[in-house]
């Protein structure tokens, strides 16, 4: 290679990774051991061994701990753990543990010296706070080993094999090296929103952590309005070149993230998304459909999962990159929630991330726009036809919130002239249209109907408010007044 394409090359790789940077909001990290982890069960092994060899700290974060054996399993471990002198720390999402785990569940590991504190319980003076859940799933013991995955600690990722239902399919991995100071620091972050900040000793230092291999990643942690794993996601699709295959949960996209994959495939990328066939949310599932047709059309390959519940969040983009971890394809994830994800930048990693989707794509069907034709995925380019599979429970509910998004697609485009509009979209229009009027017929009529729900929303916020900025005033006044003794004269 001459002088000047080495240049060339060295100049583009300095410019990727200062998009990656950028639009992840996250610095290469370097010197680092990445293992993959497939399935609950691997996980819940390695979670539990690792907690064993704590000996300074452990960091807990997790969207559901449910009360069942693997649940009770954990946190017996963290107890043990406890009572040997280990700074023990957990946060617990209260809208992930409704229904879940009690406060009942955690006394005994209070009682052993461990800290729990809990992510946006209902506040009346913050009835928005609600919309924002943590969706992380990651530990960290010492500076030893962290993990992070889409797998949350109950037995339901488990399966029935009682009843012949195979485990939940998700994706996660097992970290060491300097990292893990990313890792604590994400950690730190969101235990300070909750209280008194976490001991600075339990924090690990990048400089000061061995390093454990030759592999270089970046830790996103992301909370509400950052985007930083948005950001990259679409920084990714716009710069894939061959291959881009992604795994997601819950996939709703949004108009530029599916505009930036559809311009990929078109561009000759190799663009496929593999997801649920049967949800444990079936609402998703439907909104998720509703978004197949512009993909489809695009040249995107749909691939539906046919094991009892897909919850894998992966990516992998021409052999060279790779993300795993919490964040869906959504915008309650990009936008909404705290996430943490890794992306991986290396070859190896991203060659097993390969390996495995294709080995996933062999229990998928693909999805076509032919009708009543839907083909098979093996491998890269090998298809073989099926029939039909049999209906699903929750399909009601998916086929309606597939319809309301049409719907609602079909009456703004034709509200804002984004797009023009085909014929076969004269029946959702009119029923928006109905829908419309009736809603200011009855406004008219019955105005207290629509009048008093939105006056009692209007006074919950505002009451809410009033109470924070009179809390904020006191402690300006306290403040004001300590400022005011230290000034006074001896």
């Amino acid at each position: 290679m001459s002088t000047s394409s080495t240049a060339a090359s060295n100049a583009v790789r300095h410019m990727a990774e200062r998009a990656f940077s950028r639009a992840a909001g996250a610095q290469r990290i370097d010197g680092n051991r990445i293992e993959l982890l497939i399935d609950a069960a691997a996980h819940f092994d390695a979670w539990i061994e690792a907690i064993g060899r704590a000996r300074r700290s452990i960091l807990l974060e997790n969207y559901i701990i449910r009360d069942d054996r693997i649940g009770r399993m954990l946190r017996d471990a963290l107890i043990e753990r406890a009572q040997a002198g280990v700074a023990v720390h957990v946060i617990r999402d209260w809208l992930g543990c409704l229904g879940q785990s009690r406060s009942g569940f955690w006394r005994p590991l209070i009682a052993a010296g461990g800290q729990v504190r809990v992510y946006a319980p209902p506040q009346w003076t913050r009835p928005l706070a609600m919309l924002s859940r943590d969706h992380r799933k990651m530990l960290c013991i010492d500076d030893d080993i962290g993990f992070l995955s889409g797998v949350c600690i109950s037995e339901k990722w488990l399966g029935k094999p009682g009843r012949n239902v195979p485990p939940w399919r998700d994706t996660g991995v097992a970290l060491q090296g300097p990292a893990l100071a990313a890792l604590q620091r994400a950690f730190a972050d969101n235990w300070r929103t909750l209280g008194i900040p976490l001991d600075e000793t339990l924090i690990g230092d990048t400089d000061a952590i061995t390093r454990s291999g030759d592999t270089s990643l970046r830790i996103i942690a992301t909370r509400p309005a950052t985007a930083g794993v948005y950001r990259l996601d679409q920084t990714i699709a716009g710069m894939a070149r061959e291959t881009l295959w992604l795994t997601d949960a819950y996939f709703v996209g949004i108009a530029p993230y599916v505009q930036q994959l559809a311009a990929a495939a078109r561009d000759g990328v190799d663009v496929r998304l593999l997801v649920p066939g049967s949800s444990d949310i079936p609402l998703v599932a439907g909104f998720s459909r509703a978004g197949y047709r512009p993909l489809l059309e695009a040249g995107v390959r749909v691939f539906e999962w046919n094991g009892s519940m897909l919850h894998a969040k992966t990516a992998v983009a021409d052999g060279q990159w790779a993300r795993v971890g919490s964040s869906n394809l959504n915008l309650a994830s990009w936008l909404g929630n705290c996430e943490i994800d890794v992306a991986v930048e290396d070859e190896t990693f991203a060659a097993q991330m390969q390996e495995r989707y294709e080995k996933d794509l062999e229990n998928a069907t693909e999805i076509v726009l032919a009708p009543r034709r839907r083909r098979r995925g093996t491998r890269v380019h090998e298809q073989s036809e099926r029939p039909r599979r049999p209906r699903r429970p929750g399909g009601s509910s998916g086929r309606a919130a597939a319809a309301s998004l049409r719907l609602a697609n079909t009456v703004g485009a034709a509200l804002t002239e984004r797009r023009v509009l085909g014929s076969a979209e004269a029946t959702p229009l009119i029923i928006g249209a109905a829908t419309l009027m009736l809603l200011g017929v009855v406004s008219l009529i019955w105005p207290a109907v629509l009048g008093w729900p939105l006056a009692l929303m209007l006074l919950w916020l505002g009451l809410g408010l009033a109470t924070r900025g009179y809390r904020l005033y006191r402690q300006r006044r306290k403040e004001q007044l300590i400022d005011a003794d230290d000034d006074a004269p001896c």
